[in-house]
């Protein structure tokens, strides 16, 4: 394996709830023969319970802390993999210097109403329980900057999954 090849042999999505991560992630594992991961998948499964009871049980930081060791876990794997991770993944530093050693980091953006259409009926979301349009709103406002140390940064509003996955993709090719 040449060396280019080696030091993107990761995709990690990164991007606000409800902006594609886990469905761009099935598709790109599929095309190139990737395995795939979920960060809360994972965290799932390793804990034995759902997310929103983690956050009840050990409240956001106990989950921050689960959500770093996991990809830190994930990243350090040899197969090459497309890895989504949790919305809030990016807020500590430290997992954001990790996913830009060696992967291509992805940050998917849309537009708040579509997130709210996307994940509005979705009762697994701690972080939505109540108004979810407000919610969204305030979390995205605080969030705004967050994503912007990926590699490549791409709006998913208006584009279907294919047209996505190609853009990530070609990027992947000439960076």
């Amino acid at each position: 394996m040449n060396h280019e090849a080696g030091r993107r042999s990761k995709i990690v999505l990164v991007g606000f709830m409800g902006t594609g991560k886990s469905t761009v992630s099935r598709l790109l594992a599929e095309q190139l023969g990737y395995a795939r991961f979920d960060t809360d998948e994972e965290i799932e499964r390793s804990q034995g319970k759902r997310v929103a009871e983690l956050f009840a049980e050990i409240g956001e930081a106990g989950f921050r802390d689960l959500e770093s060791g996991m990809i830190q876990e994930l990243l350090s794997r040899k197969e090459p993999a497309i890895i989504a991770t949790g919305g809030g993944a990016v807020l500590r530093e430290s997992n954001r210097e990790a996913m830009l050693g060696g992967s291509l980091v992805v940050a998917l953006k849309a537009s708040a109403e579509q997130i709210i259409a996307r994940v509005q009926s979705d009762s697994s979301r701690p972080l939505l329980q109540g108004d979810v349009a407000a919610n969204v709103n305030r979390i995205m406002e605080q969030r705004k900057h967050a994503y912007d140390f990926a590699h490549l940064v791409l709006d998913t509003t208006s584009l279907n999954v294919h047209a996505v996955c190609a853009t990530i993709l070609q990027t992947r090719e000439t960076k």
